[in-house]
């Protein structure tokens, strides 16, 4: 008989209520000011509860984390969705950016402000960071790598940079005036593909 797959369980619900909870505070107010009994007595669940699901706050920090990342994939590829133009997508990553930089309780990116909490680069948080930023790096490449840029590496530098700064900025200051210099910067780098093709055809 061959065996059945199971299903994997669905988390219980404190634990999904204690993530929950974790999310809204740490990206509200910071996640060095607030401690895991603010955490337990906002989820209404017992410290018991709160150490069976989570066995530090540290670890309910990389959830924390981790579940912005799979929350920015899913609105990543709901933006490039049905997009084969790979400028196309790259206007439509830089729209998603100002949407979410423009929204009301934005307060600035939330891998950025978790890694700056967290000195240490072999620190647990710091490294689920770091995979968020690695994965998005690579997506970038790959949209460049379409676009046919005759500098790919340094587009896709500027293109982090960008990003970072579009919605550091957007905290900081002006989250339109923010959005409008990296769309700037998105078509510069598109027309300097252009221009690399351009050149391209002129030396053959």
């Amino acid at each position: 008989m061959i065996p059945t797959a199971v299903a994997p369980r669905p988390p219980a619900p404190a634990k999904l209520k204690i993530l929950e909870v974790a999310d809204r505070l740490f990206y509200n107010e910071g996640i060095h000011t607030v401690g895991v009994d603010r955490i337990i007595n906002e989820a209404h669940v017992t410290k018991a509860t709160f150490y069976k699901h989570y066995r530090s706050k540290d670890l309910l920090i990389v959830a924390y984390v981790e579940g912005r990342h799979l929350r920015a994939k899913y609105l990543i590829d709901e933006a490039r969705a049905n997009l084969t133009d790979p400028a196309a997508v790259m206007r439509a990553l830089a729209t998603l950016i100002g949407q979410i930089a423009t929204r009301p309780g934005f307060h600035g990116c939330p891998f950025i402000n978790a890694a700056a909490q967290f000195s240490d680069a072999a620190h647990p948080v710091r490294q689920a960071v770091s995979r968020h930023r690695a994965w998005e790096r690579a997506l970038i490449v790959d949209v460049v790598a379409e676009l046919g840029h005759p500098a790919p590496e340094d587009a896709v530098d500027d293109l982090v940079l960008f990003r970072d700064g579009a919605l550091s900025g957007s905290n900081v200051g002006d989250p339109e005036r923010a959005y409008r210099a990296l769309a700037r910067a998105v078509e510069r780098i598109i027309a300097e593909r252009s221009a690399g093709a351009g050149e391209q055809l002129l030396s053959a």
